[in-house]
């Protein structure tokens, strides 16, 4: 098992370590079920990129904008919520830890 805190505190020490300013950790692969816990340090991004079939956003630290076509949406410690379909980013407007819930692949259910 394994603890979060501790994981959003260490990314965010390698996050500040890092030229780029940020840092990810996947700590759990079963399938296509992925998390992993990503760090950035105030000002820092992820560029827009494409949505997984299905994925979630929890704050873990600090505040970030999720940036999309549709409208940028802020969020802060303790929130949680989907990830639109839709190609987005991710700003962090202060040193933030999320945890990023992801399912890579849906299959077909048999009837």
């Amino acid at each position: 098992m394994d603890d979060l805190t501790a994981l959003a505190r260490h990314q965010l020490d390698d996050a500040r370590a890092s030229a780029h300013g940020r840092s990810a950790h996947l700590f759990l692969h079963d399938g296509p079920l992925r998390q992993t816990v990503i760090a950035l340090t105030s000002g820092s991004s992820l560029d827009e990129h494409n949505t997984p079939p299905a994925a979630s956003l929890q704050v873990l630290h600090g505040r970030v904008r999720l940036t999309m076509s549709s409208g940028d949406q802020d969020m802060i410690a303790g929130q949680v919520g989907p990830i639109p379909h839709e190609r987005h980013g991710l700003k962090a407007l202060e040193d933030s830890a999320v945890l990023l819930t992801a399912v890579t692949e849906v299959r077909a259910t048999a009837r």
